[in-house]
């Protein structure tokens, strides 16, 4: 076992681990670390607790000190800079006639270098562009190209469901989402239903669909013969969520409805974990 914390960088970024170097942290403190990146400036998420090695990335950064207030006031005047630097780098995308979007600017912590997300159709040729920033800012250059689900996260926004974009509230990371899971919730298929603002398919598919994929598993599916007490029937209608079982019974001219449980007591069906 090994005892880190975890720190984030961003109100909904990755969760990046880093030794604590027998210092005790909590949930509101703020640190100075060294990153790929360089010198960062984080919040504390997750106070000291021990996992396994094999949960972590060896060997871990020490974290350097915790960050005081003439570091909180440096990270606001480097938002203020990279205002500017975004205003500047707009300007220098038109001069140089660049099919790009630029979508954020970011400093490090100890301005040795500037980010600039922006997306793009295709790739873009911009090393002229980053010589001519360079000779600006007097810095370390680095573009980034992003997709839109993670220009979606940096900007916000409200989804459809008129409460505040996941991404950029609480999700950490972007977990796979499919056509798939759309249609073993019988959501309607239509792109602007199904869509959120970045238009790719909606993170929140992805809540439910492992309780739809057990009760999947566990109900008959649409056409399925079922012997029941009120004679031979099929399968007409499922309500998932309930796990409701609608039967057609052809010889009474009437739909019955079970719950799984009672078609479980008459033996009719049976699930993978009766099984």
């Amino acid at each position: 076992m090994i005892e880190v914390i975890g720190v984030r960088f961003k109100k909904a970024g990755k969760i990046y681990y880093f030794d604590p170097d027998e210092v005790k942290f909590t949930n509101e403190d703020y640190v100075i670390v060294e990153t790929v990146r360089g010198i960062e400036f984080g919040k504390v998420v997750v106070a000291n607790k021990e996992v396994d090695e094999e949960d972590v990335v060896l060997p871990l950064k020490k974290v350097i000190r915790m960050a005081n207030e003439k570091d909180k006031v440096l990270v606001l005047e480097n938002k203020e800079v990279a205002q500017e630097a975004y205003e500047t780098c707009q300007v220098k995308i038109k001069e140089h006639d660049l099919e790009m979007n630029l979508v954020d600017v970011e400093y490090t912590f100890d301005r040795n270098k500037v980010i600039f997300y922006f997306t793009a159709d295709g790739r873009v040729d911009f090393r002229n562009l980053v010589k001519d920033l360079a000779s600006v800012f007097k810095t370390r250059i680095e573009l980034r190209q992003i997709g839109v689900r993670d220009e979606a996260k940096l900007l916000g926004g409200i989804g459809p469901c008129g409460r505040m974009l996941c991404c950029s509230t609480f999700l950490g990371d972007f977990e796979p989402v499919s056509i798939k899971m759309a249609k073993d919730q019988n959501l309607s298929l239509n792109p602007s239903k199904i869509s959120g603002l970045c238009g790719r398919l909606m993170c929140c598919l992805k809540y439910e669909n492992d309780d739809y994929e057990t009760a999947k598993r566990e109900l008959p599916d649409l056409g399925e013969s079922i012997k029941t007490s009120y004679g031979n029937g099929k399968v007409v209608g499922l309500n998932i969520l309930e796990r409701l079982i609608q039967i057609e019974i052809p010889e009474k001219e009437r739909v019955v409805e079970y719950t799984l449980d009672e078609l479980m007591e008459e033996g009719v069906i049976k699930t993978q974990a009766a099984e």
